[in-house]
């Protein structure tokens, strides 16, 4: 059953606890979203947290995706530029899809909402995102139509003598 997404939804509680969980969840499986695992909900909550006050403050969107139970299975954070020069494209961050949720095209299915929704933004041209080298993520997003525009070798640090490339891409919404 796919996921139902919602751009800019109430921020509840339970919405709060749910994208914690998420990322969580994602984080523990291996996700390059931030964290090297293991984490646990409050070692993530400072960076829900920051994300929510982005989002009161209006510099950020959030996109939320819900399975069937309701429960909190994908997000896309869109980061707003405030460069006037820089207006006509948007970033996209913290790309997540629950671990018991990949394999099922759903990752698809929420970048596809993400551009639909970068769209209506008004004057948006571009999504750009950055993803970590060495799991192959560039090859995923390259599927979705992203192209990458730049590489950063060495940029990010797992771990003691890990160091993986900021892969940035870009997806035109012309």
């Amino acid at each position: 059953m796919p996921l139902t997404f919602t751009l800019d939804p109430a921020v509840t509680p339970v919405l709060r606890d749910g994208f914690a969980d998420l990322w969580t969840d994602v984080s523990n499986a291996g996700g390059a979203v931030g964290f090297v695992p293991p984490v646990t909900r409050e070692d993530v909550r400072p960076e829900v947290m920051r994300c929510l006050a982005q989002l009161a403050e209006g510099n950020q969107r959030l996109l939320i995706g819900h399975d069937e139970t309701g429960r909190v299975a994908a997000s896309a954070v869109f980061g707003l530029n405030s460069h006037r020069l820089k207006k006509h494209w948007v970033w996209l961050y913290t790309v997540m899809v629950h671990p018991e949720h990949q394999g099922k095209g759903y990752g698809r299915d929420l970048l596809a909402a993400a551009a639909e929704g970068a769209r209506g933004f008004g004057g948006t041209e571009a999504i750009r995102l950055t993803c970590r080298g060495g799991l192959g993520l560039e090859h995923f997003y390259g599927s979705c139509g992203y192209k990458e525009v730049g590489r950063v070798p060495g940029a990010i640090r797992v771990a003691p003598g890990d160091d993986r490339d900021d892969i940035i891409m870009m997806l035109p919404l012309g």
